[in-house]
């Protein structure tokens, strides 16, 4: 099998500039998206740890989370199990001037519930076959709908398993279930080849995004995302700041009435001092 030629790492001074430039240009489109009343679905998928959580931290880092919301739904309640499978999707999705990024979507039903054999083969083939349908039909009623797919090597998802069992603040992020994606590579490359046959539709295309390097794969999915939404830039209609007036008969209750936090803060800062004393003597 032959896999994309792995890319240099972008630098970091880079990355930070064109990030910050492309979410300037993420917020201009939110406010283009809650003016016109548009409504736009982003579905992220891939393979576990292919890069899809953090891409879309960066997407939402600076939009009003009001008109953006991130959904991740969790394994269905039993009352959910018995709903047309597409019927909680359905309650998420955008109002005017909404934005709504699925965190995996209703492509569970094509990797891991086919994968794992959560999903009977009846259900699976049914998806395979409403799903077209269901975007169509999203895509006719004038919601934008963006389908990306997060590419990753084994060699790289392995060794980013190993960072998170490492990592204190990420172990959180490892559960038996994404250990299953080793096992079952083979598996879920083929359920994934399978569904891109069915559903990678004129209407509703996937876009595909090389995630070895996870720095240049959000410069990538976010310069494409925002090359497919037809936005302009909105002069927004800032309120003017007033004067402050003078301040008559109020004063200020004593401080020590109140309960501050303590000011660990400036243990940082005389930690500092400290050290440039001693570089200093030294």
């Amino acid at each position: 099998m032959s896999q994309a030629k792995k890319p240099p790492k972008l630098s970091r001074e880079a990355y930070e500039k064109e990030l910050l430039r492309l979410q300037a240009e993420l917020v201009a489109m939110q406010q283009w998206v809650v003016e016109n009343g548009e409504r736009v679905v982003i579905v992220m998928e891939g393979r576990d740890a292919a890069g899809k959580g953090s891409a879309i931290k960066r997407i939402t880092q600076y939009l009003n989370p009001r008109q953006c919301r991130v959904e991740a739904l969790p394994k269905p309640t039993d009352r959910e199990a018995g709903q047309w499978y597409f019927q909680r999707y359905v309650e998420k999705l955008p109002t005017a001037g909404e934005i709504v990024i699925f965190d995996r979507s209703w492509y569970n039903r094509a990797g891991v519930e086919r994968v794992m054999g959560f999903a009977t083969s009846q259900e699976y083939r049914r998806f395979l076959h409403q799903a077209p349908i269901f975007e169509r039909l999203l895509v006719e009623d004038g919601i934008m709908l963006r389908k990306y797919w997060f590419s990753v090597s084994d060699e790289e998802q392995y060794k980013r398993f190993q960072s998170r069992r490492n990592d204190p603040l990420r172990q959180w992020k490892l559960s038996p279930m994404d250990l299953e994606s080793i096992t079952k590579w083979e598996e879920y490359s083929r359920a994934k080849d399978e569904m891109f046959v069915h559903t990678d539709i004129p209407s509703a295309p996937w876009y595909t995004v090389e995630s070895e390097d996870k720095k240049r794969s959000r410069i990538n999915v976010i310069s494409h995302l925002l090359s497919t939404i037809p936005y302009e830039h909105i002069t927004p209609d800032l309120p003017e700041i007033p004067d402050r007036p003078e301040i008559t008969d109020y004063e200020r209750p004593p401080r020590d009435e109140f309960r501050y936090v303590p000011d660990v803060a400036a243990k940082l800062e005389r930690g500092k001092q400290k050290k440039k004393k001693k570089k200093k003597k030294d």
